[in-house]
């Protein structure tokens, strides 16, 4: 992996910025890494189905669900961006709803005329067991990514003057300017030459 990371430095580094000597460590955490995982594994199911739907669906027994199987891999595409993108919560609960729908839709493939129900049966046995890694990874990395209090922080009563406003007043006219970055005197003005 180091060398990854060295690659991609060279990569996206300009001629003037420092080299990075060495990677510190990941500031992400167990759910992150989790989350980051299925992430990849979404969009490796989800280029499947888009990719193979009826290889898929001859398997299961369910011909003639093709375009459901497509729209299921869009579907896990979508989940896999938001899985790796700073808003992996929603990607995780969307891995989570999709399971549900696919349990419901392998479901429909366990009826007694279905020559491949042993295939349906594993299949559904795979998708419940992602099933409870999604639900872990979505709940570890919403704990993990709550913000600690229901109201958002108030600062009203900061001024962002450190002693106040009343010693920031009046300070600035004691500092020495430089003469070449002084202003050109202030021209008179009065009604008299506005008038004129």
């Amino acid at each position: 992996m180091p060398y990854l990371t060295d690659l991609t430095s060279k990569i996206v580094r300009s001629e003037g910025d420092p080299k990075i000597v060495s990677a510190g460590p990941s500031s992400l955490g167990a759910a992150d890494r989790l989350g980051r995982a299925l992430g990849w594994f979404s969009f490796g199911l989800g280029f499947a189905e888009l990719l193979a739907p009826r290889q898929i669906t001859h398997a299961l027994g369910m011909e003639r669900k093709e375009t459901l199987v497509r729209a299921y891999g869009a579907r896990e595409i979508g989940a896999g961006v938001l899985c790796l993108s700073v808003d992996k919560q929603v990607g995780l609960w969307n891995r989570v709803a999709g399971d549900g729908v696919d349990i419901v839709t392998l479901l429909t493939g366990m009826r007694s005329d279905n020559p491949k129900r042993d295939n349906v049966m594993l299949a559904l046995a795979v998708v419940v067991g992602v099933t409870a890694l999604d639900v872990v990874a979505a709940q570890a990395t919403t704990s993990r990514h709550r913000r600690d209090g229901a109201e958002p922080r108030s600062y009203s009563d900061r001024s962002g003057y450190p002693k106040g406003i009343g010693s920031s007043r009046g300070a600035a006219k004691d500092l020495k300017v430089p003469t070449d970055m002084r202003a050109a005197p202030v021209l008179a003005y009065s009604r008299h030459a506005q008038s004129a």
